[in-house]
């Protein structure tokens, strides 16, 4: 091996070593496994250095390590190397980069959680399951969900080429997106029969709560008396416009509580005065719901205000903390998590239904129901066979989901 790398190598070795030996003797106790993992990482270094078959690129060889201890922690916490900082601060700034409209999320490889309406993945039939086995050339097996969007971002009406594998087939198959200015999606609404109210919120983009007070406001004078608040594929925008929604339809309770170990925890509750619709509700969940969605998922559910109906959310609701380092790097690192109003964290566990119908690509649904339907189309109202509407419907004529009663334990059905 090079005198260099042995020099670089000897010297973290030493530092990590010095801290653990010291940590050993002044910091034994309740801090003895961060020591004995650094022991170890120190270990893992020297034999590097001794039995790796070539020299190795130290640098490669860190920022690998980097990337996986921030991935291993939850899908939301990534690293970005110094010339990735420099374009994400770019992209933070610049508003007219155009996207391709798409909410992603990772397990082992990137994949999309939900698509835009009118957007350019949603044109090219990039939708929600679709896993992005590569990013204008680029594997996403070690790619953070943030190095994933500074691909896919870039100038309005130029192309990025990405590898989808979906529906079972390993063989990628190649899309090419064209970047567009994605103007924020509007709610969709309609009405069932029964004076059953129906709203399809595709995101949580500034200023959407007001227009679902208004919409609700709408609904009232226009005589409905149950309302469906459809959040599959609603997987971005801010927690705020979430938290100030679940203000319309509670008038008591926790809506949800942010808890960190560095940060003022933070309990968010109903206020009367601001509840606008007070008539039975009920939510339609998917596992293409995520992140703000899911607060006022779980708020609903929580309070027991109205039942949720469909399946297990995706488990994204946190905040991030950006934290610059000193060789321009900088930490996407998550400091709070979502909690229900039952005291559950969302992140990684979801918001689970407490009236589940079995997802539209399981065998049991396909044993069950000829009328199985995907999520709708993002910006399209649902099929009238979609099963998560209908069972909705039957739980609003029912009376389960009236006014701030108690629903029962959770119901699994298959029609």
């Amino acid at each position: 091996m090079g005198r260099t790398f042995r020099i670089a190598v000897f010297s973290l070795s030493v530092l990590v070593l010095g801290y653990v030996s010291f940590g050993y003797v002044f910091g034994q106790t309740k801090q003895d496994k961060p020591y004995q993992s650094l022991t170890v990482y120190g270990e893992v270094l020297d034999h590097i250095q001794q039995d790796y078959v070539d020299q190795p690129d130290l640098h490669l060889v860190t920022v690998g390590a980097l990337h996986g201890l921030l991935e291993a922690l939850d899908p939301e916490s990534s690293y970005l190397s110094p010339q990735e900082y420099v374009e994400w601060k770019k992209e933070e700034t610049d508003h007219s980069k155009g996207g391709v409209g798409v909410a992603l999320s990772r397990r082992g490889y990137i994949f999309v959680i939900s698509s835009l309406p009118n957007s350019p993945a949603l044109k090219a039939n990039v939708r929600e399951g679709d896993i992005l086995e590569a990013i204008a050339g680029f594997t996403t097996q070690d790619m953070s969900i943030q190095q994933a969007h500074l691909l896919l971002e870039g100038p309005p009406g130029s192309t990025v080429k990405v590898s989808v594998i979906r529906g079972g087939n390993p063989k990628p198959q190649d899309v090419e997106l064209t970047r567009a200015n994605i103007p924020p999606p509007g709610l969709l609404t309609t009405r069932f029969e029964g004076d059953v109210a129906y709203l399809r919120i595709a995101a949580f983009d500034h200023g959407a709560a007001k227009q679902i007070r208004s919409q609700l406001l709408q609904f009232e004078r226009q005589g409905a008396h149950t309302l469906i608040v459809d959040l599959r594929g609603c997987a971005s925008g801010e927690s705020s416009e979430a938290i100030q929604t679940a203000q319309f339809f509670l008038k008591s309770g926790t809506i949800a509580s942010l808890r960190g170990q560095t940060i003022e925890t933070q309990t968010f509750s109903a206020d009367p005065s601001k509840q606008v619709w007070t008539a039975p509700v009920t939510v339609l969940t998917s596992g293409s719901t995520a992140g703000p969605a899911e607060i006022l998922a779980g708020a609903i559910a929580g309070n027991h205000r109205g039942d949720t109906v469909g399946q297990n959310t995706q488990g994204l609701a946190s905040e991030q903390k950006l934290i610059p380092l000193q060789d321009g790097s900088a930490l996407l690192l998550t400091v709070g998590i979502y909690y229900t109003p039952d005291d559950k964290a969302i992140l990684n566990n979801g918001v689970k239904p407490t009236v589940q119908v079995p997802p539209p690509n399981s065998q049991q649904a396909l044993l069950d129901s000829q009328d199985v339907a995907p999520d709708p189309t993002p910006g399209q109202l649902p099929a009238a066979t979609d099963p998560i509407v209908k069972k909705a419907i039957e739980v609003l004529q029912s009376g389960s989901a009236a006014g701030n009663t108690t629903t029962g334990a959770a119901q699994t059905v298959s029609d």
